[in-house]
């Protein structure tokens, strides 16, 4: 019966049993769990809503164009997800990595979309070490951390010696709230506690999710040196 019930109803009751089910478990269980259950629910991509054509169409172009701007020799996509929208954008000429915790999607992807240039690896963004890259794109992830294990990412991908990150935020947000991982708010990362410098380039994702609530979803574009914990 709860799937006939509209999303704003039941969306409550799916946050707190995310929170009571998920808090203190590993995050690779975690976001296993979550792909293998469809818990997103995607209907174009098993990697969720966000990641669904109409979501993602202004990124099909606009990452190129990023990457072009930067002269970007080599990408690092974490999480990949089912690289269901990124195969569409324009890598010629890139070296691209798409990394993922979850086991599954990387056999996935390698048997379905590996080639020469592109390549899928299991890496934990919270662990690593990261493979080095022109640019890290880090979309649709931070947001699904407690402010602990953002902490922990920004480190390994500053760690990792990359020179740019693009990433989900929530300009328009005048505040940040911390989460259990493995569930979701906006988050604007130029908010406390991280207080990001001014963005480079903030590319507009057009989001329509939650009949426009989110229409200040972007990716933000950092210098990696930049960023400071």
């Amino acid at each position: 019966m709860a799937r006939l019930l509209p999303r704003w109803i039941t969306a409550p009751y799916l946050r707190l049993r995310g929170k009571l089910r998920w808090r203190g478990k590993p995050p690779e269980e975690v976001f296993t769990s979550i792909y293998k259950e469809k818990h997103w629910g995607g209907r174009d991509s098993a990697s969720g809503p966000g990641s669904d054509d109409p979501q993602t169409d202004v990124l099909v172009t606009g990452l190129a164009s990023v990457l072009r701007g930067l002269n970007a020799g080599t990408l690092l996509d974490i999480p990949c997800g089912d690289f269901h929208w990124m195969r569409k954008v324009d890598l010629t000429g890139i070296e691209y990595t798409g990394a993922d915790i979850v086991r599954e999607l990387i056999a996935r992807n390698s048997q379905l979309f590996g080639r020469g240039h592109i390549r899928f690896q299991h890496l934990d963004l919270m662990q690593g070490p990261l493979p080095g890259a022109d640019l890290i794109l880090c979309r649709d992830c931070l947001v699904h951390f407690s402010y602990t294990d953002i902490r922990r990412a920004l480190r390994v991908m500053i760690a990792s010696g990359s020179r740019y990150l693009l990433t989900t935020t929530f300009p328009a947000r005048t505040g940040n709230t911390d989460i259990a991982t493995g569930n979701w708010r906006p988050l604007n990362l130029q908010a406390a506690p991280f207080r990001f410098p001014n963005p480079l380039q903030i590319l507009d994702e057009g989001c329509s999710e939650g009949e426009g609530a989110y229409a200040d979803k972007c990716l933000g574009l950092w210098k990696i040196n930049d960023l400071a914990l």
